[in-house]
């Protein structure tokens, strides 16, 4: 078994450990080739560019021995929606035919989006279990409230 995870803010790598502790499964993070930007918005419209142009991000690592799991647990942020194009880089490297995928995500509100179309579509030999989905968009949240906070006391400045 194996818990393979993309996390750019920490909420899926907490939930990667979690189901790779409870179920006594290798753990492998899937990382992009070039890291994404330490600035929120500039991730987020790197994201949308990628996503609308259908670019693949180049992978850190694959998965070494792939051939030697038949459950892998798949965790990602909901971005604009959906799986972040890392995880279409991640499906296309890798030969997950007859294999057992289960979803795992976290998301600011949208649940799975249309994830499980995307991992379907690009992962179609794979047999998709139900998905897991948590709501945890602190980033975005923080920055909102902050946000809010600022524009509050410049008011009263």
């Amino acid at each position: 078994m194996l818990v393979a995870y993309f996390s750019r803010s920490g909420n899926t790598r907490v939930v990667a450990g979690l189901i790779g502790r409870a179920r006594g499964a290798e753990v492998f993070e899937i990382r992009p080739a070039t890291p994404y930007p330490e600035d929120y918005l500039e991730t987020v419209e790197l994201a949308r560019k990628e996503r609308d142009s259908g670019h693949e991000p180049a992978l850190e690592a694959k998965v070494p021995n792939m051939a030697d799991y038949d459950t892998i647990f798949l965790g990602f942020p909901i971005w604009g929606e959906t799986a972040p194009p890392l995880i279409r880089s991640f499906l296309s490297a890798h030969d997950l035919s007859g294999k057992t995928l289960v979803p795992f995500v976290t998301h600011g509100g949208y649940g799975l989006g249309n994830s499980r179309a995307v991992l379907a579509s690009v992962a179609p030999k794979a047999r998709l279990h139900e998905g897991f989905a948590m709501e945890a968009d602190q980033e975005r949240r923080t920055m909102d409230r902050v946000s809010e906070w600022l524009k509050a006391s410049a008011a009263k400045s």
